[in-house]
């Protein structure tokens, strides 16, 4: 499975009811971290496929979620697992972190 786009309208549905836990990308098509970091989620995304899901939520187009998320700066991820954050961190960083990072919360 590849990424999913998830907007306000989605999210509860996509994110907080999902039978798996679900890993949530806050980009923008303007961040440069976000676009460094997009191939290797899209690479996690179809390695966990029915382990996890990846969601992309564009902090342009719904600036309500990602502030109730207390989101800062972007590319903000967070981990949701039975409708609840179990991890989150911010900034670029390699696949194997991703993947460690990951791992380590699910």
């Amino acid at each position: 499975m590849s990424t999913v786009a998830v907007t306000d309208a989605t999210f509860e549905q996509e994110v907080k009811q999902s039978d798996v836990p679900v890993v949530v990308d806050f980009w923008a098509a303007w961040c440069g971290p976000c676009r460094q970091i997009a191939p290797a989620l899209e690479e996690l995304a179809k390695e966990y496929d029915g382990k996890i899901k990846v969601a992309k939520i564009d902090v342009d187009e719904n600036p309500n979620l990602a502030a109730s998320l207390g989101v800062r700066g972007i590319p903000a991820l967070f981990i949701f697992k039975d409708g609840q954050v179990i991890s989150n961190r911010a900034g670029a960083a390699p696949k194997a972190s991703l993947q460690s990072w990951i791992d380590e919360s699910i």
